[in-house]
């Protein structure tokens, strides 16, 4: 009985078709964190210095509420999600644009395994806290959701090349396959608002508490 629901369940099928893109996937976006926590030990004394600098300012004005308004902080984190996924999404229909994706993604971890880090590396166990409480609450949403649309990105992209050179021999509905990448795309953004949410209402108020009692 219950392999039989979890052969019709559309997730199931999903994860089943596409599981060698998400091992793909997945692991290149983990090579990207570990390959931006390397970087972090490569900078030079003075480059560290001046990151320090900049972030102690950061986390000085946080600790006193001089930080943008919530509303500003959901806008620029929407639209910044929202412009990558979209270029994900875009780059997985033209076909030429599939090593961009690879990179996009590889580029992301790469960003959040540096922001950590470089936190961890400059203030050890307080810096873990604070990338504990303003990275991970928004990214636990936000990854899985540039995950999910990179794998339907190459997926479509592989489909579009196979129908492109195999015309006379393949059965593969161009437009129901589309308007399933519409609808992902349309979810992503419902979904990315609201981390954008937690980002702009949540993350600030947990990071003022660590610096606080720290």
């Amino acid at each position: 009985m219950y392999k039989q629901i979890a052969a019709n369940n559309p997730i199931m099928i999903h994860l089943k078709t596409y599981s060698s893109i998400y091992f793909f996937i997945i692991t290149l976006f983990m090579m990207g964190v570990i390959f931006g926590a390397i970087v972090v030990n490569s900078l030079s004394f003075t480059q560290k210095e001046d990151l320090d600098f900049y972030l102690s300012q950061f986390f000085g004005q946080m600790a006193d509420g001089e930080v943008a308004a919530s509303e500003d902080l959901f806008r620029q984190s929407f639209f910044h999600n929202l412009k990558y996924i979209g270029l994900l999404w875009v780059l997985g229909i033209s076909i030429i644009g599939l090593p961009l994706i690879f990179i996009f993604l590889f580029m992301k971890g790469m960003v959040i395994g540096f922001s950590i880090g470089f936190l961890v590396d400059q203030m050890e166990w307080h810096g873990f806290l604070l990338s504990f409480v303003s990275v991970l609450p928004q990214n636990l949403i936000i990854i899985p959701v540039f995950i999910v649309i990179a794998v339907l990105a190459v997926g479509i992209t592989m489909q579009l090349i196979r129908k492109l050179f195999t015309q006379r021999t393949t059965n593969i509905q161009i437009l129901p396959l589309f308007s399933k990448y519409i609808l992902a795309f349309v979810i992503a953004i419902i979904v990315i608002s609201v981390a954008a949410g937690i980002e702009a209402y949540l993350s600030p108020s947990l990071m003022k508490s660590v610096l606080t009692v720290n």
